[in-house]
C-alpha cells in the first residue's frame, strides 16, 4: 500500500486540487462543496474557424512575419516635430473633412458623430446655423474621410477640419510620420459632438492663438521624443489613454521654456496657451495617440502577419486593420461602453463607442497598461485588482512585451502589446479600451467613461481573410 500511495504522489491521502477549463457548472458545484477550484477563463476557438486558424497558423510566412512586425511596432522612435493646420499637412480643401473610425457616410451617422461635423461646417463657414449645416450635410455637401486614410488619428468624432491644427510626428526610426488634432479639454467640445458657441469659439482660439505658440515651441525646442514622456508617465501613475496627467505635466515641462523663448509669440498668448494646456489634464492624449499611430503604422504591410495595426470606431462601427491585410477594414456593431456616468446620465443617454483613441491599445498604452494607473478606476469605473487583472489578460493575446513601456506594479514587466488576430480567436478574449462615453443626441458632450471590447466578429473576419492569404 505505501508503494502504491508513492507511485499515485500521494493523491488519495491529500484534498484534491481541481482545475477546471470553461467548464462554469463544475466549479459552481465545486465551490457549493466548499471544495478549492482553479478556474481558467478558456473556451474553444468559434465553430467555422477551426480551417482558417490551420491555413494561418501553418502559413510558413506567419511566425517570422509577426516578429518583424511587433519588432518594427516596439522599435519605432515617435517625435513631435512641428504643428500645423490640416489645410497645410493633410492638403484638406474646404468642405472635405476627417472622421475616426472605418468609412462612414452621412446616413449612419450616429448623434455624436453628426454635432462633431455640424460644429466643422460651423467652424469653417460653410454654414450660418446648426439646422442649416445639417441640411447641407444631408444633400452631400462635404467629403468624409477616415483619418486613417491620412496617416491620422481624432479622439472620440475625431472631426478635422482644414483650419484645425494637427500634431506632426515623425517616426525616426523607420521614417513614417503620424498626425493628430490638439485637444479641447473635457465637458462640452466637438469630439464628444457638442456645437454650441463656446465649442465653436473655442476652437477659432485655438487656430489662432494655441496652434502658433505650439508651433513656435516645437520649433525652438526641436524634436521632442514622445515615448520617452510616455515611459516616465506610466511609472508615475498614467495608462496614456483615460489618464495622462503625468505625461501632460511632463510635455508642458519640455515645452514651456521654449515658448516663453520664443520671440515671435507674445507674453500674453504665451500664457494663455500655457494656462489652457495646464488646466487640460488630457493634453497629452492627442500626441500620445500620434504617437501610438506611428508605432502602429511601422508595423503595417507586412505579408503573412496577423498582428493588429489599427482599432477604432466611428460612432456607429467598431473596425480593425491587421498587417497582413493591408488597408482593408473588418468592421461590426460598436458596442455601449460599460463605465460611470456624469451628473443624471445614464446608460440611455450614452452613444455606442466612438473614436480612434483606441490606436494607444493597439501600440500598448491605454487599457492594456491599466495596471500601471490604479487610480484610473474612479473614473472608469470597478476597483483596483481589476486593472491588474485586464493587463494580465491582454499578455495572453499579444505577440510582445514593450520594451520600453513598463509597469511598476508587475515589477517592471513591459505592458502587453502587439494583438494577434488568431490568439484573439483562439481564446476568445477580447481586447479591452478605456474610453469617454458621448452622448446619444447631437450636441450633449460627454456623458461618463468606461471600457468597452470589440465585437468577436471583426476578428474571426480578419483570420478569414488573412487564411485567403496563406
Amino acid at each position: 500500500m505505501t508503494d502504491q500511495r508513492h507511485r499515485l504522489g500521494g493523491l488519495l491521502t491529500r484534498d484534491p486540487a481541481v482545475v477546471t477549463a470553461g467548464v462554469e457548472v463544475l466549479a459552481d458545484a465545486l465551490s457549493d462543496q466548499a471544495v478549492p477550484v482553479e478556474r481558467v477563463d478558456w473556451r474553444p476557438p468559434p465553430a467555422g474557424t477551426e480551417a482558417a486558424l490551420a491555413a494561418v497558423l501553418g502559413d510558413p510566412r506567419h511566425a517570422d512575419a509577426n516578429a518583424r512586425a511587433v519588432e518594427r511596432m516596439v522599435t519605432a522612435r515617435p517625435h513631435l516635430v512641428d504643428v500645423r493646420p490640416a489645410r497645410d499637412v493633410l492638403g484638406l480643401d474646404t468642405g472635405t473633412f476627417l472622421h475616426a473610425g472605418p468609412p462612414l457616410e452621412w446616413e449612419r451617422a450616429s448623434g455624436p458623430m453628426r454635432g462633431a461635423l455640424i460644429g466643422a461646417m460651423l467652424l469653417e463657414g460653410i454654414a450660418e446655423t446648426p439646422r442649416g449645416a445639417e441640411r447641407e450635410l444631408g444633400r452631400g455637401a462635404a467629403v468624409l474621410e477616415p483619418c486613417h486614410r491620412h496617416a491620422a488619428v481624432g479622439p472620440m468624432a475625431g472631426v478635422v477640419s482644414p483650419s484645425m491644427w494637427m500634431l506632426v510626428v515623425e517616426d525616426a526610426e523607420h521614417g513614417g510620420t503620424a498626425y493628430c488634432s490638439l485637444n479641447e479639454g473635457l465637458g462640452k467640445v466637438l469630439r464628444y459632438g457638442a456645437f454650441g458657441p463656446e465649442v465653436i469659439e473655442r476652437l477659432t482660439w485655438m487656430g489662432e492663438v494655441l496652434g502658433p505658440a505650439l508651433r513656435a515651441a516645437v520649433r525652438r525646442r526641436g524634436p521632442l521624443d514622445l515615448m520617452s514622456v510616455a515611459a516616465q508617465a506610466l511609472q508615475m501613475g498614467d495608462e496614456l489613454h483615460n489618464r495622462n496627467r503625468a505625461a501632460t505635466s511632463l510635455l508642458l515641462r519640455e515645452l514651456a521654456p521654449a515658448l516663453l523663448a520664443a520671440e515671435d509669440v507674445p507674453r500674453a498668448r504665451a500664457a494663455e496657451a500655457l494656462g489652457f494646456a495646464a488646466g487640460n489634464d488630457h493634453f497629452f492624449l492627442n500626441a500620445g495617440m500620434a504617437a501610438a499611430k506611428a508605432c502602429a503604422d511601422a508595423a503595417r504591410n507586412v505579408p503573412g502577419s496577423s498582428l493588429v495595426v489599427a482599432m477604432a470606431r466611428n460612432g456607429t462601427d467598431f473596425g480593425v486593420q491587421v498587417s497582413g491585410t493591408g488597408d482593408r477594414w473588418f468592421t461590426g456593431p460598436a458596442g455601449v461602453p460599460d463605465g460611470l456616468y456624469l451628473g443624471g446620465y445614464g446608460p440611455d443617454d450614452a452613444n455606442p463607442d466612438i473614436g480612434d483613441s483606441a490606436i494607444t491599445e493597439t501600440a500598448g498604452m491605454g487599457g492594456f497598461a491599466l495596471a500601471a494607473a490604479p487610480a484610473i478606476v474612479r473614473f472608469v469605473g470597478g476597483e483596483v485588482p481589476d486593472a491588474l487583472a485586464a493587463t494580465q489578460r491582454m499578455y495572453e493575446i499579444t505577440l510582445a512585451e514593450h520594451p520600453v513601456l513598463q509597469i511598476p506594479l508587475l515589477s517592471f514587466r513591459g505592458t502587453p502589446v502587439g494583438v494577434d488576430v488568431t490568439r484573439v480567436v483562439r481564446t476568445g478574449i477580447l481586447p479591452v479600451i478605456d474610453t469617454g462615453i458621448a452622448g446619444r443626441e447631437p450636441g450633449t458632450g460627454q456623458v461618463g467613461a468606461g471600457l468597452v471590447e470589440p465585437p468577436a466578429n471583426v476578428f474571426t473576419d480578419a483570420l478569414h481573410a488573412l487564411a485567403e492569404t496563406a
